[in-house]
């Protein structure tokens, strides 16, 4: 990432993170038959969330925890349940895209260390969307972006199960996972998710889920003031999507002011770039929530609404 100090980390290593499954079952020719007809499905809205910190899984006095508990309620997603979820979440990062492939219950992935015991006790048992993840692989590679990794072991990281688990309590919708890949730009991660803009159409909600401003360095204690940095990020990147310059948010690092200080990795700021793309040109844009913790974390979060 050609950074010159070590990367701050919250969770534990991949190896660490993907205990083998032992029950993945072969894949059927009946796949394609799990699909429901395109032309019977509402078209979803596409969105980019902001999970912040792995405590907003039990701290109520995190804003955003009651911004995705409002979900269902509130209706954010429109009144059609989606029939399953993809999230890219900056917490998968892979050399080329690669998607979770499970069949029977996702796995709960606990990528994070040192924080209150409750946590790791936490359960999304969400089932897989293998037709949904070899759907992304197969849209993905026909439009050059291959070759696309099926893996079979990878379960939910907290990128994906902590927000679900607020906005979907019963874990009865599948999930499958689409990862991100940090040695490439905001332009490859928005045309990435143009290829996957059928998957709207046939039901499929494609969350993005990172954080708008992401500096783990930077953070202070609860209550401090949000500095000027943070929030002359935060403020171009609303205006800029709000005002449909996606040029310029996928060539954020040279066009947003203090693009690499919000994001010194890129990981949590591309789920939002495949989101967008996935959303189409011209889409519209909507600030759905903005919230701060710890002086410098936004939980700012966008809905993309299709022109068509």
């Amino acid at each position: 990432m050609g950074q010159s100090q070590a990367r701050p980390k919250i969770s534990a290593t991949r190896e660490q993170q993907q205990q083998p499954r032992g029950d993945v079952a072969k894949p059927d020719a009946t796949e394609g038959e799990e699909r429901r007809n395109p032309q019977t499905a509402a078209a979803m809205d596409t969105f980019y969330l902001s999970h912040g910190a792995p405590t907003l899984s039990i701290d109520d006095s995190i804003p955003a925890r009651h911004f995705f508990k409002s979900w269902l309620p509130a209706r954010v997603a429109g009144d059609q349940t989606p029939r399953a979820i993809l999230v890219v979440s900056g917490h998968w990062e892979t050399a080329t895209p690669a998607v979770n492939v499970i069949r029977g219950t996702n796995d709960t992935i606990y990528d994070f260390y040192g924080f209150p015991k409750p946590m790791y006790q936490l359960k999304y048992p969400a089932p897989g969307a293998p037709d949904v993840a070899l759907r992304t692989k197969e849209l993905l590679e026909q439009a050059g972006f291959g070759p696309v990794k099926e893996d079979h072991s990878r379960g939910l990281d907290h990128g994906a199960w902590v927000p679900l688990m607020l906005m979907y309590p019963d874990a009865n919708i599948p999930v499958c996972q689409l990862s991100v890949q940090t040695d490439r730009d905001g332009t490859y991660h928005y045309n990435l998710g143009r290829a996957l803009a059928p998957l709207r159409e046939d039901g499929v909600l494609i969350l993005g889920s990172g954080s708008a401003v992401h500096n783990l360095r930077k953070m202070g204690p609860n209550g401090s003031p949000v500095p000027q940095w943070a929030a002359e990020f935060d403020t171009w990147l609303k205006d800029s999507l709000l005002s449909g310059r996606h040029e310029d948010v996928n060539r954020y690092e040279e066009r947003a002011p203090h693009g690499k200080l919000a994001h010194p990795w890129p990981d949590h700021f591309y789920p939002l770039h495949v989101a967008l793309g996935a959303a189409g040109e011209g889409c519209k844009a909507e600030l759905i929530h903005s919230s701060w913790t710890n002086a410098s974390l936004s939980y700012a979060s966008y809905r993309f609404t299709s022109k068509d």
